[in-house]
């Protein structure tokens, strides 16, 4: 391994592969140094996958659609421009960014990941804050979905997160299912603080027939919720989600539309005690507020959230409920959200027929 020549001591958070000149962190940086070369504590992985998080691919899907025509051309020239310019993949409208899969090619001598050379792997931190050179020119991608098919290479720090693919899974399953792990088992915790002050809590999820929505049902009845509504916003997926069996009520509603968002959880067996909120549009926040019963518990994780609207939306609706955010990591959600996959058919056919 050759060492780095910088006068910058490494630091396991990736401070110094940060190239503006104020000290922030990867992840608010506006450019990172994406050097092959390793320092001590680093990993390369050779990228064959990234999974663009569902907010950043809706807008660039609008941003490149023109009298109802989407241009995969220009959403991928954007994604290459982003990365060349930033050295990281993280959308300057939506600020996020995703994650990806790939093979490690070197570790540092004291990286702490506890991977080797050939491990197959999902990292588990965001694209926002994650080294990134793209080799290919994504070539192998139409600019469509939000896996995109990719050869290059990323940098994991000291203090990253990554999980080795397991092998009983498509790798684009596993995608898949790592890139929300953190939904469920947030949720999880959350219905299981209820359950362990003896109740059983009545659990909402907005968003219910998408990855991470599907997830957080099967969570949330895992955990002791008493009952589960899992919101969706046409026939189509209320299909989809009655089918999977995972929610004991399905109910259709525009989640940016709070009154109805409100009533539709109201008819289904509301308020609800805990309301995750799973979609990938802004302007839910008032809804779920509303969705929620007093003293009850809302989690945002979509990065489509304002929070400014969320805590000025609560105080002017004087609504007395506990906001989370939705942080992407609690200790062992890889293997948690799998368990779930595999325990779990609806869940499982819901993630398969995104495939």
């Amino acid at each position: 391994m050759t060492s780095p020549t910088d006068i910058r001591t490494g630091d396991p958070t990736g401070l110094h592969r940060v190239l503006d000149d104020s000290a922030v962190l990867p992840q608010a940086a506006q450019h990172l140094d994406t050097r092959r070369e390793l320092w001590p504590d680093e990993v390369r992985v050779r990228v064959e996958r990234l999974n663009l998080d569902a907010a950043s691919f809706r807008q660039l899907e609008r941003a490149h659609t023109k009298y109802g025509e989407t241009s995969g051309d220009g959403v991928r020239a954007e994604v290459l421009d982003i990365v060349a310019t930033r050295g990281k993949m993280q959308n300057p409208v939506t600020g996020s960014g995703g994650m990806l899969v790939g093979t490690v090619e070197e570790v540092g001598p004291e990286s702490p990941l506890g991977l080797e050379v050939g491990d197959r792997v999902a990292t588990l931190i965001s694209l926002t804050l994650t080294p990134l050179v793209i080799e290919d020119g994504l070539a192998q991608w139409d600019g469509r979905s939000e896996q995109v098919p990719c050869d290059g290479y990323a940098v994991l720090f000291g203090r990253s997160i990554a999980a080795v693919i397991p092998d009983d899974l498509d790798p684009a399953l596993s995608l898949s299912v790592m890139d929300v792990c953190g939904a469920p088992a947030l949720t999880a915790r959350v219905v299981g603080e209820y359950v362990a002050r003896g109740q059983a809590p009545t659990v909402a999820v907005i968003g219910g027939a998408g990855k991470s929505g599907s997830l957080s049902l099967a969570a949330a009845r895992q955990a002791g919720a008493a009952r589960t509504i899992g919101v969706v916003p046409h026939e189509g997926e209320r299909d989809l989600l009655t089918d999977a069996g995972i929610a004991d009520a399905v109910t259709i509603s525009d989640a940016r539309d709070p009154i109805a968002l409100r009533d539709a959880v109201a008819a289904a067996g509301g308020p609800a005690d805990v309301t995750v909120v799973c979609v990938d549009v802004p302007g839910c926040e008032g809804g779920a507020i509303l969705a929620t019963a007093e003293g009850g518990t809302v989690i945002f994780f979509s990065m489509a959230t304002s929070f400014s609207a969320a805590a000025l939306g609560a105080e002017g609706l004087a609504a007395d409920v506990r906001m989370l955010v939705g942080n992407g990591y609690v200790p062992g959600h890889a293997a948690y959200a799998m368990e779930l996959l595999r325990a779990d058919a609806g869940v499982r056919a819901l993630f398969e027929r995104r495939l």
